[in-house]
């Protein structure tokens, strides 16, 4: 019985899988050179190194990602790869007064797998259980929280670059970001490295952190790595040429881009101006207010200016200088792009708009060239013109939008965690700068070290840092390095940041932990030059 029992099920297994072998997809994709992984016949495909996609169907609500801005909720469905004859229809359902309650159906797309969820007159003033749901099993279950706005200090736990040389699971960072109990998580970019498998990738970030986001808000924004390139200098959504794409313009088909985007930043507040770039690549710079605090959400590439054909090369590429005798003032030229008129528009508008709350923005990367050595120690650059440092005329403008706010600005991007009170003018006349370290820090680490191994005028006296103080980067911008985190630090620099806002002080505080620290144990310590606090007026 038990043999006869085995047989039927062997050959209803082989059915089944040839069965779905023999499926047809609904939807071809327009690209065949990207997310091979996840699009067309996708389950025809070996295994592969990043994530299991044939999941069980009762676990295919893969994980929910939120925000809540101006009473109306925005929250994404992200799903696993769909067989053919499945739905496509995902519902929404809320607890309310001892059951759930179906609020809406959404179609998911093929290209990612993801739907967007939007439910205008959303009462945040009560925390709100969720449920996703797909088919009769499926369901991923979570919490809308209430807005914060009673409480005198907002947590913000910020984190970038989830290298794909470690694909573990990243149980210390949900252990101490859910110990730590942030009202808002904030993931700047480089979600995947998997460059031209974004689907797979970003279901196993999803894997990684969903416990994180399930039960708070979240700001995921995309950075090179997510759209499959090693830099970018999107110039308004143009077509790249060149390898490295340091001519500007994206490598991959748009509706690619247009993909990694939707899946990312769909759920993010309404885009202050929604007009797409070139090739219809959207956009997603806005901004949220939570708590009482007002963070702007920077797209800091889609408009940037690629250094090839514009500027004179001083390297073996066209975006590092290896010469540390140019002139800067050489490559600062007036046709040159970094945040671009429509964003700066929008840092002008947020500033002077409700000034009474505290300001910070939020965005990929650093106005400065804050790291000296990239990748390995005998790569000492002189300027990396893929920071925001460069162009200087763009970078000042931006900095000076943001001072005026009396914001602070948070990003990622750098592997190497950094302070800075940038100069615009001056020393120490721009915002306060907090650079994330990276998630994995195994994987092309950065240094600040001077090459004179000597401090800069008016050094931080709290610290034992010995390179701190007044420096100029390699483009002459003009910086105060506070802290610092190089990769021969705990955990080989990797961690990620926590930022306090105090509304009363009006003040913020940025802490930076360790990977591989426990926060739960009494005797944990931050890396030297944590905590710093900085006033807000």
């Amino acid at each position: 019985m038990k043999k006869s029992f085995l047989s039927l099920f062997f050959v209803c297994l082989v059915f089944n899988l040839t069965k779905a072998q023999d499926q047809t997809p609904p939807i071809i994709a327009p690209f065949d050179n990207v997310d091979k992984l996840a699009i067309n016949d996708w389950w025809n495909r070996d295994d592969n190194p990043i994530i299991n996609l044939k999941v069980d169907r009762d676990s295919v609500v893969a994980f929910g990602i939120y925000t809540v801005s101006n009473k109306t909720l925005k929250l994404s469905a992200q799903l696993y790869p769909l067989y053919p004859k499945e739905t496509r229809e995902v519902r929404l359902e809320i607890y309310n007064d001892g059951s759930w309650k179906e609020i809406q159906k959404q179609e998911i797309n093929d290209l990612g797998w993801s739907a967007l969820f939007r439910v205008e007159k959303w009462s945040d003033t009560k925390d709100v259980k969720y449920r996703i749901r797909h088919g009769k099993n499926a369901f991923f279950e979570g919490l809308i929280r209430s807005d914060p706005k009673n409480k005198e200090e907002i947590v913000l736990a910020a984190l970038s670059c989830n290298s794909n040389q470690d694909r573990g699971m990243r149980e210390n960072y949900v252990r101490n970001i859910n110990h730590q109990n942030p009202d808002l998580i904030f993931f700047a970019g480089d979600q995947s490295y998997d460059h031209t498998e974004h689907t797979a990738a970003w279901l196993k970030f999803g894997l990684q952190f969903k416990e994180t986001f399930r039960n708070r808000p979240a700001i995921s924004i995309p950075d090179d790595h997510d759209i499959g390139q090693g830099n970018l200098w999107g110039e308004n959504g143009k077509i790249s040429l060149v390898k490295g794409s340091n001519d500007g313009g994206y490598t991959y088909h748009h509706e690619y881009v247009k993909m990694v985007e939707r899946c990312q930043t769909a759920h993010l507040p309404d885009p202050y101006d929604p007009t797409p770039v070139e090739q219809g690549i959207g956009v997603y710079y806005t901004n949220l207010p939570l708590g009482g605090i007002d963070f702007a959400i920077l797209e800091d590439r889609k408009f940037k200016s690629g250094p090839n054909g514009k500027i004179p090369q001083q390297g073996p590429r066209p975006d590092h200088i290896r010469n540390p005798e140019y002139d800067p003032a050489s490559i600062d030229l007036p046709n040159l792009k970094l945040l671009g008129d429509r964003q700066l528009k929008f840092l002008e508008d947020w500033g002077t708009t409700n000034t009474g709350t505290l300001k910070v923005v939020l965005s990929q990367t650093g106005f400065c060239g804050g790291a000296h050595i990239h990748g390995s120690f005998d790569n000492r650059l002189h300027a990396d013109l893929d920071s925001n440092g460069w162009p200087q005329t763009g970078r000042n403008k931006a900095l000076q939008l943001i001072k005026n706010a009396n914001a602070v600005h948070i990003a990622g991007d750098q592997h190497l965690a950094t302070i800075i009170k940038q100069g615009i003018n001056e020393f120490g006349d721009g915002p306060w700068s907090f650079v994330v370290p990276a998630i994995v820090n195994d994987y092309y680490s950065r240094w600040w070290w001077p090459e004179d191994e000597k401090a800069g005028a008016n050094p931080n006296p709290n610290t034992s840092l010995p390179w701190t103080g007044d420096y100029l980067d390699g483009f002459n911008n003009k910086i105060s390095m506070m802290a610092y985190v190089n990769p021969e630090s705990s955990s080989k620099g990797g961690g990620y940041g926590l930022i306090r806002f105090n509304k009363k002080e009006k003040t913020t505080t940025f802490e930076c932990w360790p990977r591989y620290v426990d926060v739960t144990q009494p005797d944990a310590q931050q890396f030297e030059g944590w905590p710093f606090t900085v006033s807000m007026e």
